[in-house]
């Protein structure tokens, strides 16, 4: 149905008659224009994916990983005999604890901001091969009208002139016999090159899933990517600057209550009463909208993003390897047509 169609296109009806059966040269350089832009077009491809950088995103993961790695959930637990050092160690502990968690932090920033252009360019490059399969999609239409108008100028010679020139050469005319000799070479050469275009075709054919294979991998990694870091990242530190916040009011909170009780029982009454409005007001201003158990989960969260996106990120290295060769091995094929070899 599709060749009926291209059959009575207009361009194909014009590239056919436009074949001259008597320029040989004309003839073997026929459907030389998109050939040549399927070779350009999958240096192109080529190009693409060895471009997208692995390496880079990969060191950004173990850099994440290391930092992620000095995470401790007993830093927010309360440790035994917690209360007998309020005086002497729990402010160099907390302060401590605070350093510990912003240069975490720090060193958060500098990874989350590297992995969001990294994000950036995954999607870009997603974007460019959408755009690359759209082109080489044109580019198999366009050799499917040169295919059919090869075939629609042999039919025609076929029907038309050949019959004609075997009658007259059969009877003894010398001239329609050499005529007849340049006609058959003809359209055996239009016959050649339409089979040479047939092979450029399926090339462009087989691009196309080698195309989407990359998509796929990148849209994978994108995925994790936002899932396990882009997201969960902001997360993580909001509920770390919060823990140690509430930490740090309860420490407070503590020692007003451990300084009361040494101060004389008359007090006592008071210094409670104080001391525990002191802890509700701390509960309900200062605690943590974010729990412990929230960061443990998106801490975990980004560890196995961490885990996921390396064997991502193996996978999608063997596809690119695979569909260098592969990409390599059809642009050859590519060339050779083009130069003319059959």
């Amino acid at each position: 149905a599709l060749e009926a169609q291209l059959r009575l296109d207009p361009k194909v009806v014009d590239l056919a008659n436009k074949i001259d059966v008597k320029n040989q040269l004309g003839l073997l350089e026929y459907g030389k224009e998109p050939a040549t832009e399927i070779s350009n077009f999958s240096s192109k491809i080529l190009n693409s994916i060895k471009s997208n950088s692995v390496e880079e995103s990969s060191i950004l993961i173990q850099q994440l990983n290391k930092i992620m790695d000095k995470f401790d959930r007993n830093d927010f637990a309360e440790k035994p005999g917690f209360l007998t050092k309020i005086f002497g160690k729990g402010g160099n502990y907390i302060e401590k604890l605070f350093q510990k968690y912003n240069t975490m932090g720090s060193e958060i920033d500098k990874i989350y901001v590297e992995i969001t252009k990294y994000e950036s360019q995954m999607k870009n490059s997603t974007s460019m091969l959408e755009q690359m399969y759209h082109q080489n999609f044109q580019f198999y239409n366009e050799l499917q009208k040169y295919i059919i108008a090869g075939k629609m100028k042999a039919e025609q010679l076929k029907a038309e002139q050949l019959p004609e020139l075997e009658k007259k050469a059969a009877s003894g005319d010398q001239i329609a016999a050499m005529e007849l000799s340049g006609l058959r070479n003809g359209i055996e050469l239009i016959e050649s090159r339409c089979y040479d275009l047939e092979l450029a075709k399926q090339v462009s054919f087989q691009t196309a899933p080698q195309i989407r294979m990359l998509q796929k991998g990148n849209t994978n990694l994108i995925a994790k990517i936002n899932s396990a870091f882009v997201t969960t990242i902001p997360i993580f530190k909001a509920g770390v600057i919060n823990a140690i916040s509430a930490k740090r009011q309860k420490l407070v909170a503590d020692s007003m209550s451990e300084l009361d009780k040494r101060t004389n029982e008359m007090l006592l009454k008071n210094a409670q009463t104080i001391s525990t409005q002191s802890v509700e007001i701390a509960r309900l201003s200062g605690q943590p909208s974010i729990k412990i158990e929230t960061i443990e989960e998106t801490w975990s969260i980004i560890m196995k993003g961490v885990q996921d996106t390396k064997t991502i990120e193996v996978e999608n290295q063997r596809l690119r390897e695979e569909g260098i060769k592969r990409l390599e091995s059809l642009k050859e094929n590519i060339d050779q047509l083009r130069l003319g070899v059959h």
